[in-house]
């Protein structure tokens, strides 16, 4: 029999055993993540990268098949004949009224008026551009994942002002209302510091979400669940960047990937070109044949068949000198194409120096504000502990004091988005120079 204690305790059991595999996993520890790291991570999770990654095996096995092309060809062909009756002279079979024929074939090109070297020089050309096509890729994640890494911190820097601004104004609220009951304060003081801290709440609600959306941007980027916790380390410090403009500049021109594209896709252009006055000349191939012929099927002679194996060899040349211009509209097609890709590079290189520049320039100018803010930070602390030991002492209004609070955390606001907008600034000038630096 079953008393209630037994039951309980099977009950009680039976719980636990259900919430400790939730335990378990609720104090796993939260993988922290370095800027690093979170470059690693989005490298490692990017689906276009993997893509690129294809592409570069694609293009790899298009020039390996072009390769072939230099190479003879060989081919074989069973064929079985059946006639309504055999052709003979006098008593003598001349033509069997069943025949197998066995043949076997060689094709190997001697001259294709060059198109055979074009080809392959093209594929190999494409080869080359879809691995520098998946570096330039890369290079693309690595900054949108310090851009990613930076945002977040900054609205985790912005929420922690908001946060503490509300607390802030919380604490004024409390000692206004204090002083209002023993009627040291009038109740429009009370009435500021209420509204002020309904409005910074308001903004901590704005802040929060704003959080919750740049952690979101950061599961997403490393393909994590996206409400998993986010854990990054903070970086506070910065590096002046004490380069000058030409030297960016010059870099740029050096090592950006761009250039390098369209220095391939004019030099692919140009073999195009090439590959398309393939038809002014002749082609010439090497045919070569083996065949045995018979009456049954191991195709070894028999009755009429006087010839029962042999061989030949044929050199051929084609060429199609009148087609009413078909080749020389395609030269032509193929001269555009160049000009176009000559053009082309021109242009990337004219935008490269424009986002240099303009990169070179947010640096600079993101970089002072640092300076400049910098200095007011202890300033406005301590015009905010004044203002609120001179309200205790009843010298100051709760104007004072909540003006005090408000220069305090915009001035806190300025400096953070003036240190995350010099990082993203200088992570973006890196990027336009071509460079990998991780700061």
């Amino acid at each position: 029999m079953i008393t209630k204690k037994t039951f309980f305790c099977v009950s009680l059991c039976l719980i636990l055993w259900q919430f400790v595999p939730a335990l378990s996993f609720a104090q796993e520890p939260v993988q922290t993540f370095s800027l690093e790291q979170t470059v690693e991570a989005a490298i490692k999770a990017n689906l276009e990268l993997k893509s690129s990654q294809a592409e570069i095996d694609a293009a790899l096995a298009t020039k390996n098949a072009r390769r072939t092309n230099f190479l003879p060809t060989l081919n074989t062909t069973y064929q079985y004949d059946r006639k309504d009756d055999e052709s003979t002279f006098g008593n003598i079979v001349t033509d069997p009224k069943e025949s197998y024929t066995f043949v076997t074939s060689f094709k190997q090109p001697i001259f294709t008026g060059f198109s055979l070297i074009k080809q392959y020089k093209i594929a190999e050309l494409g080869h080359e551009l879809a691995k520098i096509t998946e570096k330039l890729k890369r290079q693309d994640i690595i900054l949108e994942a310090k851009n990613t890494y930076f945002q977040l911190l900054r609205t985790q820097k912005l929420h922690d002002i908001a946060k503490e601004t509300v607390v802030q104004i919380r604490s004024q609220e409390e000692v206004a209302n204090n002083f209002y009951q023993v009627g040291m304060s009038p109740l429009n003081e009370l009435l500021q510091a209420q509204v002020e801290l309904a409005n910074a709440k308001q903004e901590l609600i704005v802040a929060r979400n704003n959080l919750q959306s740049a952690e979101a941007n950061f599961n997403t980027l490393l393909r994590r669940p996206i409400n998993a916790p986010v854990l990054i380390n903070d970086i506070l410090d910065y590096s002046p960047f004490k380069e000058t403009l030409d030297y960016c500049l010059s870099t740029a021109k050096k090592d950006r990937l761009e250039i390098k594209i369209a220095d391939l896709e004019l030099e692919i252009a140009e073999k195009e070109l090439q590959l398309a006055k393939k038809d002014y000349y002749p082609s010439i191939d090497l045919h070569g044949n083996y065949y045995k012929r018979g009456t049954e099927w191991d195709v070894d002679g028999g009755d009429g068949i006087y010839d029962p194996d042999g061989w030949e060899i044929t050199a051929a040349a084609t060429w199609n000198f009148w087609e009413w211009g078909r080749t020389s509209y395609g030269v032509k097609e193929k001269l555009s194409r160049v000009s176009q890709a000559d053009l082309q590079k021109n242009k990337r290189l004219d935008n490269i120096n424009l986002e240099v520049k303009n990169a070179y320039l947010r640096t600079q100018e993101t970089e002072k504000a640092i300076v400049a803010v910098e200095k007011a930070i202890e300033q406005a602390r301590e015009n905010f502990r004044i203002n609120q030991e001179r309200y205790k002492e009843q010298v100051a209004t709760s104007t004072d004091v909540l003006d005090a609070q408000t220069l305090l955390s915009r001035t806190m606001t300025n400096y953070y988005n003036a240190l995350y907008a010099f990082k993203l600034a200088k992570a973006d000038l890196y990027r336009a120079m071509g460079q990998e630096i991780m700061e």
